[in-house]
């Protein structure tokens, strides 16, 4: 069985820019720009306090510091951390917002094992 590796597998520096879909499996941290769509099924999203999306992600656990204009939905967690600015609707079991996150959306919690969801709008 392979062994799963720790720590960061890809990064995707400042200045790189793509616009497309991201498939990635382990973790990604993105200090640039992209435009299109995130997906790491079981994977790590970290966006880095510089960084500037435009992608609607699907993720295991997203941990935000810079821009995001899109949704964001994990299966495990999604933490927004200052400078964070994300513009969409975050879909978690775990949402952490630090004060002074800039944040316009909804936000829905679901507990990974119930069906009931509960729903805040800021």
């Amino acid at each position: 069985m392979k062994k799963p590796e720790k720590g960061i597998q890809t990064l995707l520096g400042p200045q790189t820019t793509i616009e497309g879909k991201l498939l990635f499996e382990g973790t990604v941290r993105l200090d640039g720009r992209l435009m299109g769509i995130i997906e790491g099924k079981d994977g790590v999203v970290i966006v880095g306090e510089k960084a500037v999306i435009h992608a609607d992600i699907f993720v295991n656990t997203a941990t935000v510091s810079g821009e995001v204009r899109g949704n964001i939905k994990a299966t495990n967690r999604i933490e927004l951390h200052p400078p964070a600015r994300v513009f969409g609707d975050l879909s978690a079991p775990v949402v952490i917002i630090d004060v002074g996150v800039v944040f316009d959306g909804r936000c829905t919690t679901t507990p990974k094992d119930d069906v009931d969801s509960t729903t805040v709008e800021l």
